[in-house]
């Protein structure tokens, strides 16, 4: 049960939010004229905001964000510099490092999760890792176990898990940090996996997101079927989403089909996203293999005349 006794007036915000129904989340805190405090009024702000960041429009939050908002508003317009201007990003870190060393306050949960979120874009694990363990909102409980299971480290992120559980064991983020952990564990754990995903599009619909996490847990049993008809509906959805294309990729490298379609959704994903660690680590994995072929490549022996 849910230790949480008060009704949530951002319940729906929150949770449109953690799926990944951007739009829906931002619908629904339009619908609230009304909060009972100032500070849900702010969190209502600071989760349209990060919606609007969701979805590449930075201009709505880069113009909106003035230097009187309030505290826990202001990061995200760092977060929009960020992402909106790709050469003033060494700028933002620097603020940002200064931000975090000279700051002799507690950080804000949103700084935080902003400082979070560039620090993993940079994948720069550690000081994201750092910056997060200083919180103890359930999202940061939620980040942390991402960065755990990228660094293979499935023992912690359990720990961490059930440290989100006896904080809230029904809330959104602790049923999608169980399904990570289930899908990286594997096996029977898979099928677990994919039924949390189904009751959450149950729910509240099915969203590139969650779909996404279904069609991993179909590709690692190898029902490629399955996987390619959530994926299908996932690209229906939003053709642009970076995670959909690289299952693609997977799905059709896995059945044997031509390469000329995997092909198109590489191309498209280098397109989007040149900088997407899939795409580093896979321009990486070349350039070790033309290296190694040229240093294992016969020598051309010159026959004198």
């Amino acid at each position: 049960m849910s230790r949480q006794q008060e009704v949530d007036e951002l319940f729906d915000v929150k949770n449109y939010f953690y799926i990944g129904n951007f739009q829906q989340c931002i619908n629904e805190a339009q619908k609230l004229h009304k909060p009972s405090s100032p500070e849900i009024a702010i969190m209502r702000d600071v989760f349209t905001y990060r919606s609007y960041l969701a979805q590449k429009k930075y201009l709505v939050v880069l113009d909106e964000i003035k230097p009187n908002s309030p505290e826990e508003i202001k990061p995200l317009k760092l977060l929009a510099e960020y992402f909106s201007d790709e050469h003033n990003r060494e700028n933002v870190i620097v603020q940002l490092d200064s931000q975090l060393v000279g700051s002799a306050n507690v950080p804000c949960d949103t700084f935080i999760l902003v400082a979070a979120t560039i620090y993993l874009n940079e994948n720069n694990l550690d000081s994201a890792y750092k910056v997060l363990h200083n919180s103890e909102c359930l999202e940061a409980y939620a980040f942390i176990i991402q960065i755990l299971l990228r660094m293979d480290r499935l023992d912690l992120a359990k720990k961490k898990l059930k440290e989100m559980q006896d904080k809230d064991d029904d809330a959104t983020l602790t049923q999608l940090a169980q399904a990570w952990i289930n899908t990286a564990h594997g096996g029977d754990k898979l099928q677990d996996a994919y039924y949390i995903y189904q009751e959450l599009v149950d729910k509240y619909g099915s969203t590139p997101q969650l779909l996404n996490g279904q069609a991993v847990t179909f590709l690692g049993r190898a029902q490629y079927e399955e996987a390619e008809t959530v994926l299908q509906e996932a690209l229906d959805k939003d053709s642009n989403y970076c995670d959909t294309l690289i299952n693609m990729i997977v799905l059709h490298r896995n059945t044997g089909k031509g390469p000329e379609v995997s092909n198109r959704y590489l191309s498209q994903l280098k397109t989007l996203n040149p900088n997407h660690p899939y795409i580093q680590d896979l321009n990486q994995k070349e350039a070790d293999f033309k290296r190694i072929c040229q240093k294992y490549s016969p020598s051309v022996v010159k026959v004198p005349a």
